[in-house]
């Protein structure tokens, strides 16, 4: 397609909203009419949906729940007043106790002010406040935040040995059901650490959690500075908006208020029944049209501004575990799911544009242009040219280099990275996974292959329990096979051998005879 016929087709697909300043162009996705015909019955259905949703529909049958996180912004959709009432209440006490934090009126026994922020999370928990901090937070915050998500010993070390002072710190501990193992981990780790150092952990901590948790027993048992809710109705993944990513963001210094307000703008804008009026259900259109509604293609996110290099991880979740379904909703195996994976621009242009341009087609790419280059006054590094143009060049010019190769592109391009924006881009991508399931027929709001690996997680500690037992009750070194089937689990050798390499590598108690690497020749004992 020559440029002039480009052009023709940017201007019909290009979608623009002047209050947001937001422009989405599926310009370079190849589709045609026919396809727009053949899924105009699938996208009323989808808007239907999204009603339904909305107006609190039972969403996740496995846990029997709503699914609301578009109430957080606009808790007037809300389906009671109860609930309506829950979400302002809520907010304001995320708002009241930064206020409260900030000004000094919640304090460290020590006295003066709380500097940092830890905040332990998992998942949703965690790559929603990552985005945001490395998106929205200033260069001076009022507290610096460090993040514990996930159980590696050395990872928690390295983040505990970053923070300064943690007389000063307050200790953000989210879970909604209390019980996650690597959040109570994590909790567990940090309690020790201040127990060490002779500091209250209770007076540095505050819960994010469901009612009636394990955690907010702890915390209410023990005194903990304040418990803010999570909801059973909003997901992990679709939780940055609830108090799981707020009370961070806000004491932070980031404009919550603006956050939820972009948010709600944009959710106004996703509901019209109209494709081409409605941006969520054009990028949901472009995804079907890349991947022929069965993921055939992976998702590439190349945001051209540091600030969103997270995006892509936070995408990840929100896509992958929403999406990744092995049936539909009539119970027919299709492994449905979109890969996701990104990082920068133009530090791609360096990385894996080579094999976009000239590899494997096998992905469509998502650029994602921020039309202000800095606050500050523009250097000049050659006459009339700035870092933010050659910016630019790069993204256009890799834009042109892919549709030369017939590699498919969206680009979405939004004013600056702002509160109000960002809010815009989560509730854009959340309400698009809502409408590409819909028109794909799965559930995005169930995940059967996430509990499954918690319980195949479970079953791992459970047999280590059995064969640290079993060794201590024997006398004599065991080989692998002796110990699997004295432990009564003879058909998990294979784990045992994990287990035992990895004990042996930590100094845990357990002797050695023979050669690690060789496991015919192990025979184990405990040491006494």
């Amino acid at each position: 397609m020559d440029n002039l016929k480009l052009w023709q087709r940017y201007q019909d697909w290009l979608y623009y909203n002047e209050d947001l300043g937001f422009y989405l162009d599926i310009s370079r996705i190849t589709f045609d009419d026919a396809l727009i015909a053949e899924l105009k019955p699938k996208f009323d259905k989808a808007f239907k949906d999204i009603e339904a949703l909305e107006g609190g529909a039972i969403a996740n049958p496995d846990e029997n729940r709503m699914v609301g996180h578009y109430w957080l912004r606009d808790p007037d959709l809300a389906p009671t007043d109860e609930l309506k009432q829950d979400i302002i209440d809520t907010n304001n006490s995320v708002l009241d106790f930064t206020q409260k934090v900030h000004s000094g009126a919640v304090k460290p026994p020590s006295g003066g002010k709380f500097t940092d922020i830890l905040s332990i999370g998992i998942g949703g928990s965690a790559l929603g406040p990552q985005f945001v901090a490395q998106a929205l937070a200033p260069n001076e915050p009022p507290l610096r935040i460090h993040f514990i998500d996930n159980t590696d010993p050395a990872g928690i070390d390295k983040v505990i040995a970053g923070i300064d002072d943690l007389s000063t710190t307050l200790v953000s501990v989210i879970s909604k059901s209390g019980g996650t193992p690597e959040t109570r981990n994590g909790m567990l780790e940090v309690k020790k650490v201040y127990t060490d150092r002779n500091l209250d952990f209770a007076a540095h901590a505050f819960a994010i959690t469901g009612k009636s948790s394990k955690l907010e027993a702890i915390a209410e048992r023990e005194g903990w500075l304040a418990i803010f809710p999570m909801r059973d109705w909003v997901g992990g993944r679709t939780s940055e908006l609830s108090p799981v990513g707020l009370v961070a963001a806000a004491l932070q210094g980031i404009d919550i208020r603006a956050m939820l307000e972009g948010a709600k703008t944009m959710d106004a804008l996703t509901r019209k029944h109209s494709l081409q009026d409605n941006p969520a259900a054009l990028l949901a259109m472009a995804w079907y049209a890349a991947g022929h509604g069965r993921g055939e293609k992976d998702m590439v996110i190349l945001p051209y501004k540091d600030s969103l290099l997270l995006f892509s991880r936070y995408l990840q979740q929100l896509i992958m575990e929403s999406l990744g379904k092995e049936k539909d909703l009539d119970g027919n195996v299709v492994s449905q799911g979109i890969a996701v994976y990104g990082n920068k621009g133009s530090t791609d242009q360096h990385a894996y544009v080579q094999q976009l341009r000239e590899g494997v087609n096998n992905f469509f790419l998502t650029f994602i242009e921020v039309l202000e280059d800095r606050t500050a006054d523009f250097v000049e590094i050659e006459p009339g040219i700035t870092s933010g143009d050659y910016l630019k060049g790069f993204l256009l010019g890799t834009r042109t280099a892919l549709n030369d190769k017939q590699r498919d592109s969206i680009t979405i391009t939004i004013p600056k990275v702002n509160e109000r924006v960002v809010g815009a881009l989560i509730a854009l991508y959340e309400r698009t996974v809502s409408i590409y399931a819909s028109l794909v027929n799965i559930n995005a709001y169930h995940q059967p292959g996430v509990e499954a690996g918690k319980k195949a997680a479970a079953s791992v500690l459970d047999i280590q329990k059995q064969v640290v037992a079993t060794l201590k009750e024997t006398s004599s070194p065991l080989s692998l096979e002796e110990l699997a089937n004295k432990a009564g689990i003879g058909d998990e050798i294979e784990t045992v051998y994990k287990i035992v390499r990895h004990l042996d590598a930590n100094k845990r108690g357990i002797a050695v005879q023979g050669h690690i690497g060789e496991p015919s020749t192990i025979k184990a004992s405990w040491k006494s």
